[in-house]
């Protein structure tokens, strides 16, 4: 069983930071894929960041705003999030991928606005 819990949301002024945080628990390899997925009310699912062996990857829209980090003894997974615009308001979720499977953390509110 894998399970992921997110952290960290909340509301947050224009120009502001957050940090995200996903612990992992169960069966978890460090050589899998981790990542951040957002959901903006009446928008489709969107990939924010993903880390691998290999290295990370962002969104354009995100991409020298936001920081993908994994502690592997921990199991836990970090999106460092600074400079935020109301744009960025949406449900972010950490997700696990094992071959073609997914799994998903409950989701956390990130709001930026004034």
């Amino acid at each position: 069983q894998v399970q992921l819990v997110e952290s960290g949301g909340g509301l947050v002024q224009p120009g502001g930071s957050l940090r995200l945080s996903c612990a992992a628990s169960g069966s978890i390899f460090s050589i899998n894929p981790m990542g951040w997925y957002r959901q903006a009310p009446g928008k489709q699912r969107e990939l924010v960041a993903i880390i691998n062996s290999s290295g990370k990857n962002y969104a354009t829209s995100v991409e020298g705003r936001f920081t993908i980090s994994r502690d592997n003894a921990r199991n836990t997974v970090y999106l460092q999030m600074n400079s935020l615009k109301p744009e960025d308001t949406a449900v972010y979720y950490c997700n696990y991928r094992v071959f073609t499977k997914d799994y998903w953390g409950q989701g956390t509110q990130v709001t930026v606005s004034s």
